[in-house]
C-alpha cells in the first residue's frame, strides 16, 4: 500500500516517510531554517505546538523534515549545513539515536558536542526516551484517559490494561505500549497530546527545539570546537 493522505493532511502507510521527506524537502529550496526529525509523529507534533504558540513557520521559513530515522542525519547536516546550503539547522532525536546525531554534527563542521547540553547549544534537543514518553509525562492519566474517551479510544486501552502482561504496570508504560500498538495512533495522538499538555508542562526539547529554529534570532548559537575522534562511536 502506497502512502495515502489522512484527515489531517499527513501521510501515512509504509511509504509515508519517504514522501512526507520528498515534500518537506520541495519546501526547503526556499527555507532559511530547516528542523530535522525522525519521523512524521515528530512533525505532527512540532507543528502543532508552533500552531498553539501562534508561529507560523511557513511564513518564516523554518521547514519541518523527517529524515526517515536517526542514521540518516549525516546527509542532511552536511547537504544543507555550512558545507552545503547553509542553512539554519536544529533538530530533534530519541535518546537512543543521540550518538547518529552527535556525530553527524561534528562531521558536518557544527562542532563536536560532548554532551546534550552542548548539542542544545547547536540547537538539537533529545527526547527522553521518547516523544511519545515525553507527551505522557508532560499529561496527567486523568487528562490522557479524558482524552482517550473523547476519541472513542477509551475501551482500547483499558483492553491493554487488562492483559496479563500490562496488568498492574505503571500508567506511562501502559499508554506508550497502546499508543505503539496501533498502525496510526502515535501519528494520530502526537498532535492530540500536544493540544491537551498545559502550557507551563510542554516538554522542553520541543520547545527548545522549536525556539532554535527561528530564523534570525538575537542571540547566535554557540559554536563548539571541532574535535575529530571524540564523538561517542
Amino acid at each position: 500500500m502506497a502512502a495515502r493522505r489522512g484527515p489531517d493532511g499527513y501521510v501515512h502507510g509504509p511509504d509515508a516517510t519517504v514522501v512526507a521527506t520528498a515534500e518537506a524537502l520541495e519546501r526547503a529550496a526556499s527555507a532559511r531554517s530547516l528542523v530535522l526529525v525522525e519521523g512524521i509523529s515528530d512533525v505532527i507534533a512540532l507543528e502543532t505546538l508552533a500552531v498553539r504558540r501562534g508561529r507560523d513557520l511557513a511564513s518564516e521559513g523554518t521547514v519541518v523534515v523527517p529524515i526517515g530515522g536517526a542514521q540518516a542525519i549525516s546527509r542532511f547536516v552536511t547537504d544543507f549545513g555550512p558545507g552545503g546550503v547553509d542553512l539554519q539547522l536544529s533538530g530533534l532525536c530519541d535518546a537512543g539515536e543521540e550518538r547518529f546525531f552527535r556525530r553527524a554534527l561534528g562531521r558536518a563542521g557544527l562542532g563536536t558536542p560532548r554532551d546534550r547540553q552542548e548539542m542544545e547549544l547547536q540547537g538539537f534537543f533529545v527526547c527522553v526516551d521518547d516523544l511519545e514518553h515525553e507527551l505522557i509525562r508532560a499529561s496527567d492519566p486523568s487528562t490522557i484517559e479524558t482524552l482517550l474517551d473523547a476519541q472513542g479510544d477509551l475501551g482500547s486501552f483499558r483492553t491493554i490494561q487488562k492483559q496479563v502482561a500490562w496488568r498492574g504496570r505503571p500508567f506511562d508504560a501502559q499508554v506508550h505500549r497502546w499508543l505503539r500498538a496501533g498502525a496510526r495512533r502515535n501519528l494520530r495522538y502526537a498532535g492530540l497530546l500536544v493540544d491537551v499538555i498545559e502550557s507551563d508542562r510542554v516538554p522542553r526539547p520541543l520547545v527548545g527545539v522549536l525556539d532554535a529554529a527561528t530564523p534570525h534570532r538575537a542571540t547566535p548559537r554557540g559554536r563548539l570546537p571541532v574535535e575529530r575522534g571524540s564523538v561517542d562511536r
